[in-house]
């Protein structure tokens, strides 16, 4: 495609920031890029490839700043993230033969669900509690489950990370962050190389808006270790249900064209 205009990679980079800022604190970046790309004229299949390429740089960016800061061991977590890789290389793949149409119209649904689990629960704090499935499970079920879908579609990975964090391996809300950017980043990997082998990463947009997540995302990880779990836990509310009503939003979106709306 031609190269865009100065005024939407200007758009496109304040874009990426945000989604760099709040991805780092509750995920749902991917609601904001790939409506910009889409709407700055990149074929869906080109959106969804540099999408991975410059989510890469936040997801790196956000690790970085939290692993400095001893919220993630990510030597002891290499095995987690390398089972997010292979799920989301797997679910690249499929993006690339069979429309995510289904997970489109189920996420509305399971993102309220998710705001409501957090906004509704008391107890959820910075504070471990205990365990419900053991780490080697977790990471052999949980992890790539999640990837594939990241690889497949991928808005709202990190709310389902951090779902499966505080209610399954029992961590508290900063710690569960700080992992979430690291197989967010194992996931993106995995789905960047099977998108850049079919030839769809746009290189000079996805490095601009790698920029603009990577500043991004070191201004959310400092705010999110600021204020913990008092910070997250709203923001992760706020959204899931954004991103519910954003997905309704869309005319094309299955459910609205089923009941004919």
């Amino acid at each position: 495609m031609a190269d865009l205009a100065f005024n939407l990679l200007l758009i496109l980079f304040i874009a990426a920031f945000i989604a760099g800022f709040i991805d780092s604190i509750a995920g749902g970046g991917g609601l904001i890029t790939i409506p910009a790309m889409l709407l700055a004229g990149i074929p869906p299949l080109e959106t969804l490839g540099t999408n991975k390429l410059q989510s890469m740089f936040g997801a790196g960016s956000a690790t970085l700043a939290y692993a400095r800061k001893g919220h993630v061991d990510l030597k002891k977590q290499m095995p987690m993230a390398a089972m997010a890789v292979l799920g989301g290389a797997i679910g690249a793949l499929i993006a690339t033969v069979v429309p995510a149409s289904v997970l489109q119209g189920l996420m509305p649904f399971l993102l309220v669900a998710i705001a409501l689990y957090f906004a509704l629960k008391p107890n959820i704090s910075d504070q471990d509690r205990q365990q419900r499935m053991t780490p080697f499970i977790f990471a052999l079920t949980i992890v790539p489950l999640i990837g594939l879908y990241d690889g497949v579609f991928g808005p709202g990975t990190g709310s389902f990370f951090m779902l499966a964090f505080v209610s399954l391996a029992g961590f508290g809300m900063l710690k569960a962050t700080a992992h979430t950017k690291l197989l967010n980043l194992g996931s993106n990997v995995g789905a960047f190389v099977i998108f850049l082998a079919s030839g769809v990463v746009l290189w000079k947009v996805g490095l601009l808006m790698g920029l603009g997540q990577f500043l991004g995302a070191q201004t959310g990880s400092r705010f999110a270790m600021r204020g913990g779990a008092r910070v997250i836990k709203p923001l992760l509310v706020i959204t899931c249900v954004a991103l519910a009503i954003r997905l309704l939003a869309d005319p094309t979106n299955p459910i609205r064209v089923w009941i004919g709306v």
